[in-house]
C-alpha cells in the first residue's frame, strides 16, 4: 500500500532527529504491510486509527485512515490503495490537535 503524509505528520517528523525519524518511518511501514494493526477510533474521531510504539521509553502514536472495506473488497489491486498519515506525536494533546486538524481540513 502506498503512504499518503498530510503536513502535520511531516511538519513533526521533519523537525524530529534522525533516530526518531527512523522509528516512525519502521512505523508507517508496519501500519502500510497491516493497516488493522492499530486500534479504530470512535465518536469524533471516527475512522481514524491510532497505531502506538514506543521510541527510547517514550509513548508515541500514528493517526492513519486506512482503504474502507469496500476498497478492499472491489479487487482494486493492495498496491493502488493509499493510506492516509495524519499525525504523529506523544500522548500529550495529541488527540485535540488531531480533532483541531481534521475540523480545519473541513471534515466533519
Amino acid at each position: 500500500m502506498k503512504a499518503h503524509f498530510k503536513r502535520p505528520f511531516s511538519v513533526y517528523v521533519k523537525k524530529a532527529r534522525k533516530p526518531l525519524q527512523l522509528a516512525v518511518q519502521d512505523a508507517v511501514d508496519a501500519v502500510c504491510a497491516n493497516p488493522d494493526i492499530g486500534e479504530a477510533k470512535v465518536g469524533d474521531l471516527a475512522g481514524i486509527w491510532v497505531y502506538k510504539f514506543k521510541f527510547q521509553r517514550q509513548e508515541y502514536l500514528v493517526a492513519y485512515r486506512p482503504p474502507t472495506v469496500e476498497q478492499r473488497r472491489q479487487g482494486v489491486d493492495i498496491e493502488f490503495l493509499v493510506i492516509d498519515f495524519y499525525q504523529v506525536g506523544s500522548h500529550e494533546n495529541f488527540y485535540d490537535e488531531l480533532k483541531r486538524y481534521l475540523r480545519a481540513e473541513g471534515r466533519p
